[in-house]
């Protein structure tokens, strides 16, 4: 009797093993096509509501055509083997795995594991709003908080508001707060306000938080009117005002929307999106990341939009290059939300299309941190044959390590990547794979 007890532990034992090694295997993932495919079209924005229930089990359709092993001796079939052994690490007993890396140059999959199943980005969200954001809004796009005057100066006195049109910048400065209160007095001629000082906030919905953001985090509250990326606006530009000699009317209140009826501009603080990205992408930046994603929100005209018509933005990109949009989640800009949905072939699906466009590229490229040399990347990968040659988002939440973006390979080739563990115990197990696999394919 013992001895068939015995049996069957090792039966038991040899089937798990078994089991462990077909989990990654790696010629039945799927991988990206040269070329797009038919799509279904996109669906509406998830409502809230909607959480109070579970949502149905929906089948990714499959966006990438089946992985191919490459003639032995060739560098590729080598890579292939290689990230094969990678994934049979134990780290994948407990925790789960998104991985797919494309041949930009020869327009063929390389590898791929798990690359369609739905998993949060954690900061790898802003891959998602960067390009969204460069390919809606375009290179050239300005972030714009507008001066505005109602009303007629006599001797002095602005006999009606000042009228501060938030345009969700969290670059204003202090001192250009100062700049633009002294220009109004010594262009305007205006020493005192009889009126209001009117904030207009109508640019974003009124919510203090992102959607799915943990009470928690220690970030916003989120307002179309930032200093230094802080709700501090109001308090900084009463500051600005009585140090370039402008009373204010005791009367004067903040107000949150409305009031640009029949006014004029009379001074704006602009900022370029490449001066939002390269903080937003190196330091992975939350705040700049939410500003940008409600730039794409409002660009219909809607006055209170939010992360649904920022959502609508990145299905309809997903939709024009061949992806359906109906699986994946989109919440928030900057990946902290909980509600994030995307997969690792997502992801390089976007990489790829913002690598075929000049106009996005140019841009992109040179806001990703840079293994070994700076954001933050800078401590990663030093020494290695990945150094230098990885330029990618890094992503970190509770039990999520994620990294996408693109590498120059051993054999000259560019590649576009992304990796998303999820499940895992520690940060630093998360990142130790992703560094192997770059190196891998560096070597």
């Amino acid at each position: 009797m013992k001895y068939t007890k015995y049996l069957f532990l090792l039966l038991l034992l040899a089937s798990c093993a078994s089991q462990r090694a077909v989990r990654h295997r790696t010629y039945q993932a799927d991988a990206l096509p040269a070329q797009p495919v038919a799509v279904q079209q996109p669906v509406q924005a998830v409502e809230e509501e909607e959480l109070a229930t579970e949502e149905p089990v929906v089948s990714a359709r499959p966006l990438v055509s089946q992985v191919r092993p490459f003639p032995e001796g060739t560098w590729q079939a080598d890579k292939q083997q290689a990230l094969e052994r990678l994934c049979q690490s134990p780290l994948f007993e407990s925790s789960q795995l998104g991985l797919y890396v494309y041949d930009l140059t020869d327009g063929q999959p390389l590898y791929a594991v798990n690359a369609a199943h739905r998993m949060r980005p954690a900061s790898c969200q802003k891959v998602v709003t960067a390009i969204t954001a460069l390919d809606c809004l375009g290179g050239d796009y300005q972030l714009r908080t507008e001066f505005r005057t109602k009303g007629k100066v006599a001797g002095g006195t602005l006999q009606g508001d000042l009228i501060v049109v938030g345009g969700m910048d969290p670059m204003v400065t202090p001192d250009e707060l100062l700049e633009a209160a002294q220009d109004i007095r010594q262009k305007q001629g205006i020493e005192s306000i009889a009126g209001s000082i009117v904030y207009d906030l109508s640019m974003r919905e009124d919510k203090p938080l992102g959607w799915g953001w943990c009470w928690d985090d220690d970030y916003g509250p989120l307002s179309a009117l930032l200093v230094d990326g802080k709700d501090t606006f109001e308090e900084k530009w009463l500051q600005a005002l009585s140090r370039a000699g402008i009373k204010v009317n005791s009367n004067g209140k903040g107000q949150t929307a409305g009031g640009r009826e029949q006014s004029k501009t009379v001074y704006s603080i602009r900022h370029s999106i490449d001066e939002l990205l390269e903080p937003m992408m190196k330091n992975s930046n939350n705040i700049y990341a939410e500003c940008l994603f409600y730039q794409t929100a409002a660009l219909g005209g809607k006055k209170g939009a939010g992360h649904k018509e920022a959502a609508q933005r990145t299905e309809k990109l997903l939709s024009k290059i061949g992806v359906d949009p109906s699986p994946y989640r989109i919440a928030d800009g900057s990946g902290l939300s909980l509600y994030n949905y995307v997969s690792a072939e997502m992801l390089v699906a976007l990489l790829g299309y913002a690598w075929q466009n000049t106009s996005i590229k140019e841009h992109l490229l040179p806001s990703l941190p840079i293994a070994g040399f700076d954001g933050t990347l800078k401590n990663r990968m030093t020494g290695t044959e990945a150094d230098g040659n990885v330029k990618a988002k890094t992503g970190s939440v509770t039990g999520i390590s994620s990294l996408a973006g693109y590498i120059t390979a051993a054999n000259g080739h560019t590649l576009a990547f992304a990796i998303i563990n999820q499940g895992i115990s520690t940060m630093q197990a998360g990142r130790a794979f992703q560094d192997k696999v770059c190196q891998e394919l560096c070597r």
